[in-house]
C-alpha cells in the first residue's frame, strides 16, 4: 500500500478511535458473565486475592487458590464455600518455577482448564537499595515477576487452544512511577507492566482476540504489607474497593486499572516534564511509610 495511503488510513482510525471512546462514555459497559468459569488466583489467601475470590464466588465462578500460607488459603476457600462456590486450594510457593509447573499440573488433571488467570501473589521489604540483601532482591523477583512467566506458560496453551481466557497482572502504581526505597519493589513492578502490555501485544500478533488481558495499578493498599503509608492526594486503598476495581475491570475486558485514576496522567507527565519539575513534583506528593534505610528504621 502507497505509504501516503497508509498515513491517511492510520489519522483515520486515531479520529474513529477518538469518538468511539466518547460515545462509549455514555453506554454502560457490557459485563461477560463468568458463571462456571475456572479462576485461578495466587497469593488468595489475604488482602486483594481473598476479596476477589469471594466476589467470584459471588458470581459463581469454579475457584482454585494458590498461597504459601495453609491457613491463609484455607480460610478465604471457607468463606467462599460459604457463599456456595465450588474451590479447590493448593500451597504453593510462587518463587519456585518447578513448584508452580508441578501445582499447575495437579490443577489441570483435578479441576480442568484455567480461564481465568488472576497473578496476585506479591512481596515487599521497603529498604534501601545497600540495606536490600542479595537474597531479597532475587525473591522479589521471583515472586513478583518472574512468577507471572511461569504461570501464563503453564496455563496459555489450553486458552489459545480455544481462544478463550483472561490473563491478569496485579501490577501497582510503582509499576509506573519510581519510588525512593522501594527499588526492587518498583523493578518488578515495571516489569509486571511491561508483561502485561507485552503480552496483550503478543496475543493480538497471533490472532487470539478471545484471550484477553487486564493489568492493575493502584496506591498503597491497606494490606499490611507496608507499614504506615501515607501520600498527599490520595488515601490509602482498602482491599475491598481494589478488589471490586478489579473484578469489574475483568468483567468489561478493561485493559488496564489505575486506583486512583489521576495516577495515569502522573505517568505521562514524566515524559513532559522538566527533571527539576519531576522532582518537585515527587517532593509535593509527599509519599511516606516505614522504610529500613542503612539498618535503621525511619519514617519516610
Amino acid at each position: 500500500m502507497n505509504i501516503f495511503l497508509e498515513i491517511l488510513l492510520l489519522l483515520l482510525t486515531f479520529i474513529y478511535s477518538y469518538l468511539e471512546a466518547f460515545v462509549k462514555l455514555f453506554i454502560p459497559l457490557k459485563r461477560k458473565s463468568v458463571s462456571g468459569e475456572i479462576v485461578l488466583i495466587t497469593g488468595a489467601g489475604h488482602g486483594i486475592g481473598r476479596i476477589t475470590a469471594t466476589l467470584f464466588a459471588k458470581l459463581e465462578s469454579v475457584l482454585v487458590l494458590w498461597d504459601i500460607n495453609k491457613n491463609g488459603v484455607d480460610e478465604t476457600a471457607r468463606e467462599c464455600r460459604k457463599l456456595g462456590a465450588k474451590v479447590y486450594t493448593y500451597v504453593v510457593d510462587c518463587s519456585k518455577r518447578e513448584e508452580i509447573y508441578a501445582t499447575a499440573g495437579k490443577v489441570k488433571e483435578e479441576v480442568g482448564d484455567v480461564n481465568i488467570l488472576i497473578n496476585n501473589a506479591g512481596i515487599v521489604f521497603c529498604a534501601d537499595l545497600l540495606t536490600l540483601q542479595d537474597s531479597q532482591i532475587q525473591k522479589i523477583f521471583e515472586v513478583n515477576i518472574l512468577a507471572h512467566f511461569w504461570t501464563t506458560r503453564a496455563f496459555l496453551p489450553s486458552m489459545i487452544t480455544n481462544n478463550h481466557g483472561h490473563i491478569v497482572t496485579v501490577a501497582s502504581s510503582a509499576g509506573v512511577i519510581g519510588v525512593p526505597f522501594l527499588v526492587d519493589y518498583c523493578a518488578t513492578k515495571f516489569a509486571a507492566v511491561g508483561y502485561h502490555k507485552s503480552l496483550t501485544a503478543e496475543l493480538s500478533a497471533i490472532k487470539k482476540p478471545g484471550i484477553k488481558t487486564t493489568c492493575l495499578c493502584p496506591v498503597f493498599v491497606n494490606t499490611g504489607f507496608v507499614k504506615n503509608p501515607s501520600t498527599r492526594f490520595s488515601p490509602v486503598l482498602e482491599p475491598e474497593d481494589v478488589a471490586k476495581n478489579l473484578v469489574d475491570g475483568i468483567l468489561t475486558n478493561k485493559k488496564i486499572i489505575f486506583i486512583p485514576p489521576f495516577i495515569s496522567a502522573t505517568a505521562v507527565m514524566e515524559f513532559f516534564l522538566p527533571e527539576r519539575a519531576l522532582k518537585a513534583l515527587n517532593k509535593f506528593h509527599d509519599v511516606k511509610f516505614d522504610a529500613k534505610v542503612q539498618c535503621i528504621d525511619k519514617d519516610k
